[in-house]
């Protein structure tokens, strides 16, 4: 091969590289002096109809998922968020453009689960007004709990994800963002792209974004 051929198979190469979605995304520690207080963040809560398209702030979104379900007390692995039993079932999966992400909580950070868009499965069969530049994607696996039968263990779920879900609307509210609980989405389609056992239930989901003005 010449010298010219040589540059170009290099050239290639460097562009297919940086073209593959990252595989982990290593989060900030979070800011824990920002943000309305609670009585304020309270008032503001409200469900969003419209969303801004544009890419959240890395800072930015390694608070959103601190507070979410993030570990607050590091000595004995505890969240931000309650859970039954101390289970600790609930995931917090993040779609983008790029890819969804696995949020691992104790090492604060996202671990590529799947490459592409899939943004459309989490919206569902509703229309969006805007796209938002994340969904947050509240999954149980009641198979965490260390007691109790299915139909127990599933209202626990719901009652854990539902905590969460307060969490990222707190939040949202706090920091000026834009969210709303979502039941809707296309199960289907996300438990295969996620590709979540059979223990595992998709329960809620947020999209997030910044204010649209």
């Amino acid at each position: 091969m010449d010298r010219i051929g040589i540059l170009l198979l290099l050239l290639l190469s460097g562009i297919s590289s940086t073209a593959q979605t990252t595989k982990t995304i290593a989060l900030n520690p979070p800011d824990t002096n920002g943000g309305l207080p609670v009585m304020k963040a309270l008032k503001h809560r409200a469900s969003a109809t419209k969303y801004d398209t544009a890419t959240l702030k890395l800072q930015d979104l390694s608070d959103l998922l601190w507070a979410a379900n993030g570990v607050n007390r590091p000595a004995s692995g505890k969240r931000t968020a309650p859970s039954a039993i101390n289970a600790q079932d609930v995931d917090v999966y993040v779609v983008m453009k790029t890819g969804a992400y696995l949020y691992d909580a104790p090492k604060h950070i996202l671990t590529l689960v799947a490459e592409g868009d899939h943004r459309a499965a989490c919206a569902g069969r509703q229309e969006l007004d805007g796209t938002p530049p994340l969904f947050c994607v509240l999954v149980s696996d009641i198979s965490k709990f260390s007691r109790g039968v299915d139909s127990t263990r599933l209202v626990w779920a719901a009652e854990d994800a539902g905590i969460v879900s307060q969490n990222i609307s707190l939040f949202c509210a706090s920091e000026g963002m834009s969210t709303r609980v979502r039941a809707t989405m296309d199960l289907k389609k996300l438990k295969e792209m996620l590709r979540l056992k059979d223990s595992q239930y998709p329960v809620l989901n947020h999209p997030v974004s910044y204010k649209k003005e």
